[in-house]
């Protein structure tokens, strides 16, 4: 574990070595500094170096662990009152060459005003001279465990963002790029987006990807559906209220406006607003502001929006049912998301991707479908479409454990007709909504690689001579399509 590095900046002496020692048996890398110009060099900060007096030298201190000036500091020690400015001052310049630096005042002239100021600069902690040592670092390792935890949400939204990164999209169809392409192209403007897709097409990951490739993607992604809230209570989640409102309203409520804000409000089955509460809505795009149910005090929304529907809001705007204005106002970028069935080419991708996922999250070791269950599942219809397929490769992982997926392990619904045999040589039934051919020969070929790659434990060279292809043609498809070995798998 790496040792947290600890400035101290005092002019006193005694108080300097005393802190020094306790920090150092504490297990601390400590150094320190009397004054700001030495503390601004050991800290290495940008400008340092020149002081009063017109020294371009500062005095090393005699502590002999002086640090290399690019080594970064989790903590500072500062009094407030320094022989060459003032504490707060030096806090800052700390701050801007060490971003994550937490910095603990110091002073023997205590008061709330100085307290105050301390705190509304950024400082983590203000202690008046003489202090209880015992209590000190009591502080210091508060703000270390403080700082940590900092780190670690950074950390965790990184992650986040990574998870929902474009490539964690599965698909290598024209359809889903074309979809992703546009995805790439907004997340870096602030404009309403409307998604528009049937359900289980994943209309919420969508927008989860524009949010976290967005420049708000620090602050906070609050999804709500507007069709799972009775709509006399939807008002009152949308903007909050205030305690008395209404019958019931015992406490102020904070609405989603206020919890999302400088984030994303993400409206799903935004159809199913009520014609009031589009006005509403409309309103508060407009002109970016709204007040909680029962109060006249006004808060700004800056909160970016996306919507998402399930149903054609165009036709809903001829029947009367939807506002042609709010119509307007959201779909200022439409992106339309395809149905399964129009993608059939990312079948095998998909259910390829959640084999993987449930086999880790599971501790299952299915590896993989026949080709015979794989034809059968090509020509479904997929009225569920993504979360049908997920929910039935999660059902097949619980029940059927390990092995390869039979056509008897299908559900029964899922079975039509295609021919009695399990090899590409027998017939398949052309459905009579009619298919894609030229998405029907890349689906093939997408489950004939997997196949081969999944038969070999995915060595290139091996699968490659199965399929008869030269070693680098089967790897410039494997990268095109995106295709991944477990994670029990070395490649």
């Amino acid at each position: 574990m790496q040792t947290h590095r600890i400035l101290i900046v005092d002019d006193e002496s005694s108080l300097r070595t005393a802190l020094f020692r306790v920090l150092d048996r504490q297990g601390f890398h400590v150094i320190t500094a009397n004054s700001i110009r030495e503390a601004e060099f050991l800290a290495g900060c940008s400008g340092s170096g020149a002081g009063a007096g017109g020294l371009s030298t500062p005095v090393l201190p005699a502590s002999p662990n002086i640090p290399s000036t690019d080594q970064t500091l989790d903590l500072a020690l500062v009094d407030l009152r320094l022989p060459d400015g003032d504490g707060i001052e030096l806090m800052q310049r700390l701050r801007a060459t060490h971003p994550n630096i937490h910095v603990i005042i110091l002073t023997g002239h205590g008061s709330i005003e100085l307290a105050v100021r301390a705190t509304q600069h950024g400082a983590f902690h203000f202690v008046t001279k003489p202090f209880n040592m015992e209590e000190l670092i009591s502080i210091v390792n508060r703000a270390l465990s403080h700082k940590s935890l900092t780190q670690e949400n950074l950390q965790l939204r990184s992650a986040l963002h990574r998870k929902y990164h474009f490539d964690k999209i599965i698909g290598s169809s024209d359809e889903i790029r074309k979809v992703l392409s546009m995805v790439e192209r907004v997340a870096d403007s602030d404009s309403t987006v409307l998604i528009m897709g049937e359900s289980g097409t994943g209309k919420e990951l969508i927008a989860k990807a524009i949010h976290y490739n967005s420049p708000r993607s620090s602050k906070p992604f609050v999804p709500i559906n507007c069709g799972a809230i009775p709509g006399e209570l939807l008002e009152s989640e949308l903007f909050g209220h205030i305690k008395g409102a209404f019958t019931g309203a015992t406490a102020n409520r904070t609405g989603r406006f206020d919890l999302a804000r400088g984030g994303t409000l993400f409206l799903d089955e935004i159809g199913e607003l009520s014609l009031p509460l589009q006005v509403k809505l409309l309103r508060v795009l407009q002109e970016r502001r709204f007040e909680p149910v029962g109060s006249a005090k006004t808060h700004d929304a800056d909160v970016r929006v996306i919507a998402a529907t399930n149903v054609d809001l165009a036709k809903a705007v001829t029947k009367g049912q939807f506002r042609e204005d709010l119509f307007y106002r959201l779909n200022v970028i439409p992106i339309g998301i395809p149905a399964l069935r129009t993608r059939r080419v990312d079948i095998p991708l998909l259910l390829h991707h959640f084999v993987q996922h449930f086999n880790s999250t599971k501790n299952r070791g299915l590896t993989g479908f026949s080709q015979a269950a794989l034809e059968i599942l090509y020509l479904y219809p997929w009225p569920g479409n993504i979360r049908e397929l997920e929910n039935l490769v999660e059902r097949l992982a619980i029940l059927k454990g390990s092995g390869q997926v039979e056509v008897e392990d299908l559900p029964e619904h899922y079975c039509i007709d295609i021919g009695s045999g399990d090899s590409l040589q027998d017939p398949v039934e052309i459905p009579e909504g009619g298919m894609d051919f030229n998405s029907a020969v890349d689906a093939y070929e997408n489950l004939l690689i997997l196949q081969a790659l999944e038969k070999t434990g995915w060595n290139r060279n091996q699968a490659a001579a199965l399929l008869k292809l030269n070693r680098t043609t089967l790897v410039e498809k494997i990268k095109k399509k995106g295709l991944r070995p477990p994670p029990e798998v070395s490649a």
